[in-house]
């Protein structure tokens, strides 16, 4: 539905409005971000790029960006939420396990407009 592969037991976490028409997904992983990143980039068969190093963030571009009909262009970021000062991503779902995840993943799918 998303239009990229989602790393095997992420859970969905929300969906929000990006803005013309579009939506991004938010997914949390217990897994540590180098090994999410590793991942895609297997699946994606692309390095993808570090954005940020602190805290870490990698992107990967999916699909072609239309500046005049999209908001974000089409692509997975994958963002390191567990460090020395963080613990983690709240889950936000009252008493989910894991309580924290440490990689949240945002999918802005690939859209035909």
């Amino acid at each position: 539905m998303l239009g990229v592969p989602l790393y095997p037991g992420a859970q969905f976490l929300a969906s929000y409005d990006a803005g013309r028409g579009q939506r991004y997904y938010l997914f949390g992983s217990a897994t540590p971000f180098q090994d999410v990143v590793a991942y895609y980039r297997s699946m994606l068969k692309q390095r993808g790029e570090l954005v940020f190093e602190e805290p870490a963030t990698h992107e990967f571009d999916v699909g072609r960006f239309r500046e005049e009909t999209q908001a974000f262009p089409p692509g997975v970021t994958v963002k390191d939420f567990k460090s020395e000062a963080s613990e983690g991503y709240p889950n936000p779902k009252p008493g989910g396990q894991p309580a924290r995840f440490a990689t949240i993943i945002q999918v802005v799918p690939v859209t035909e407009r």
